[in-house]
């Protein structure tokens, strides 16, 4: 058999698991496929005949372009609104097939590419590496120029992050999350009664300038001018998830795994009496987000 035809067939063995660990280290589609391109020309132009564990190399390979990815767009990232999809509901990548995308970011969770996101490029290898793919820290420590031990340690502060503390206890989390849920449900199926049911009848909700289209904050009052307001976005509503936001029950839009806006609520006696909804770069960087149920 012709050697090239040999090893093509030998990453092609390999193609969806490498394509399965680039995704959740970089959380884009179209770069987890330039990722995995990348590996295969590293691949083509190397002599691999003594590699015994040709799996474990190219993991190391697509791993490590993983991480030259993630630092290089740590190093340029601006987030200013231009960066942020007009409307959440559409992908930001036009190479990619939208639908294709959307449903491997919900078989990975989308609140959990939302805290992978917010790690630091170590952290998030040494987490994805370990705790997604059962690589050992021995093997992951030379990808970052760490000692094992280091490496462990990054990887227990990201598993911190990505599973985060409740601030109220279980019962009261619970109880919470039930409610939250019910609002997501009913707006995603667009049950305009339910959702009224859901909201307290002085609801105040407030927005900040960058959701939009208002040039400032916005304040609505009432439970039904609230819930017509969340009808009008059913199909957001859709890349919506639960998450804990600084320690409590909220929800995250996050279109294809891309933190776009965070809601937050104040329940009391089973109702939801305050919304507050946030999208500002700025002041979604300062709150603390975890993935519920990882």
């Amino acid at each position: 058999m012709d050697g090239n035809v040999y090893l093509t067939e030998r990453f092609e063995e390999h193609r969806s698991h490498l394509r399965a660990v680039s995704y959740r280290m970089l959380g884009s589609l179209a770069e987890a496929d330039d990722a995995v391109q990348e590996t295969w020309l590293r691949l083509d132009r190397t002599d691999v005949s003594e590699v015994e564990n040709l799996g474990g190399w190219l993991t190391t390979v697509v791993s490590r372009v993983c991480l030259n990815m993630l630092r290089s767009r740590e190093s340029r990232r601006e987030d200013s609104m231009e960066t942020y999809p007009s409307d959440p509901a559409v992908s930001r990548e036009d190479t990619v097939d939208p639908e294709q995308e959307a449903l491997l970011a919900d078989s990975v969770g989308l609140a959990l590419l939302v805290v992978l996101d917010q790690l630091a490029p170590a952290e998030r290898l040494a987490f994805v590496l370990h705790d997604l793919f059962a690589v050992p820290f021995d093997e992951i420590a030379p990808l970052i120029e760490k000692t094992p031990a280091a490496t462990r340690q990054l990887a227990s502060r990201a598993r911190r992050r990505v599973k985060g503390a409740p601030l109220v206890p279980e019962a009261d989390l619970t109880r919470r999350r039930r409610v939250v849920d019910a609002f997501l449900a009913a707006t995603r199926g667009g049950d305009f009664d339910a959702l009224v049911a859901l909201l307290h009848p002085d609801v105040v909700l407030r927005a900040d300038k960058a959701v939009g289209p208002t040039p400032g904050p916005l304040l609505v009052r009432g439970a039904v001018t609230v819930a017509t307001g969340a009808m009008a976005a059913m199909q957001r509503a859709q890349s919506t998830v639960p998450a804990l936001v600084d320690g409590v029950v909220g929800l995250a839009m996050a279109p294809l795994g891309r933190l776009f806006l965070v809601l937050g609520f104040t329940i009391e006696d089973g109702l939801i009496t305050e919304i507050d909804i946030v999208a500002e770069p700025e002041r979604i960087g300062a709150l603390e987000i975890a993935a519920l149920d990882v």
